[in-house]
């Protein structure tokens, strides 16, 4: 921000409530590379500090110009915008540097939520750390900290996977590491064209009694929160799910049911073998899922109990 013209605009948004009153003029402003949360779908949800900043910023970094050009016009914010997508944002790294090198404040923003966090942002957020300039947070909406604030989770122990790979391997091995992990929430993304097989794959990997919150576009006009199991989930989903963004929260198994009947360490003699005839015929994952609704006993157990053939 150069210049009396710019200072003069500044001054006149801090003299106004409610800028005044949250303390703005007080605050620094110094040149770095600021990290703006922005709305998920319902532009109230905006912070003051991230609308002061992105209309004081010398440049905005935005992941789709043409989603947050409308969203600063709401505003009366008339940036100077700069797209930076997971397609160039590697070419785009050098130019925004300069400018942070030369004592510009640079707001990164994606289309919607926290930039680097399963979107574009990530890569130069580490340039610039690795440049020695500043980074600063401006935070505010995000998917995973709205969807887990309505879960009701048993555990702090919260771990966020994002979207699953695409092969279907390594969508297996996502699945697997959910099923290993009994005492942890799990926060996943998915696409609406995904939806229908994840919910599927989630049924045959994890324990059936596990709660399920899903969470399908956030904020907006049409959002559904629902409350199911990982056994009931691909009933709720059906063949094709509806359209829209989908955060699940896969909460950790409830403390109940790991008290009440704790799972063996092991497993006996003819569930074993059983097992090993299946595993000849299936995928390890699938066999121990198999397994598991005709023993009752855990997916994971059996999973486990196949050693090398498992991995």
């Amino acid at each position: 921000m150069q210049g009396t013209a710019d200072d003069a605009d500044r001054d006149a948004w801090l003299g106004q409530t409610p800028w005044r009153e949250a303390g703005l003029a007080e605050q620094e402003f110094p040149a770095a590379l600021y990290v703006v949360a922005t709305p998920l779908g319902n532009a109230a949800d905006v912070t003051l500090r991230a609308l002061w900043v992105l209309r004081h910023a010398d440049c905005i970094a935005a992941e789709d110009t043409r989603t947050t050009a409308p969203l600063l016009a709401r505003f009366g914010i008339h940036g100077r915008l700069l797209a930076l997508h997971q397609h160039n944002e590697t070419e785009r790294v050098g130019p925004v540097l300069e400018r942070l090198r030369q004592g510009e404040r640079v707001a990164l923003v994606s289309d919607a939520g926290t930039p680097g966090i399963s979107d574009p942002g990530a890569v130069l957020v580490r340039a610039a750390r690795a440049a020695g300039l500043r980074v600063i947070p401006v935070p505010g909406a995000s998917s995973v900290t709205a969807a887990l604030s309505v879960a009701g989770v048993h555990t702090s122990d919260v771990r966020f996977l994002g979207f699953a790979p695409a092969r279907a391997q390594a969508r297996a091995r996502h699945w697997q590491a959910i099923a290993a992990a009994p005492d942890a929430a799990v926060v996943l993304f998915e696409a609406p064209h995904r939806m229908a097989e994840t919910a599927r794959a989630l049924a045959e990997a994890l324990q059936p009694q596990r709660r399920v919150l899903v969470a399908r576009e956030l904020t907006k006009k049409f959002e559904t929160l629902t409350q199911t199991t990982v056994a009931e989930l691909p009933a709720l989903i059906g063949a094709s799910a509806p359209r829209g963004e989908y955060v699940l929260v896969i909460d950790a198994v409830p403390p109940s049911d790991s008290t009440e009947a704790a799972p063996p360490a092991s497993i006996d003699e003819t569930t074993a073998r059983w097992l090993a005839a299946l595993a000849q015929e299936l995928p390890a994952s699938r066999a121990a899922a198999v397994a598991s609704r005709v023993t009752g006993l855990p997916r994971a157990l059996l999973y486990r109990s196949l050693g090398r053939d498992a991995q």
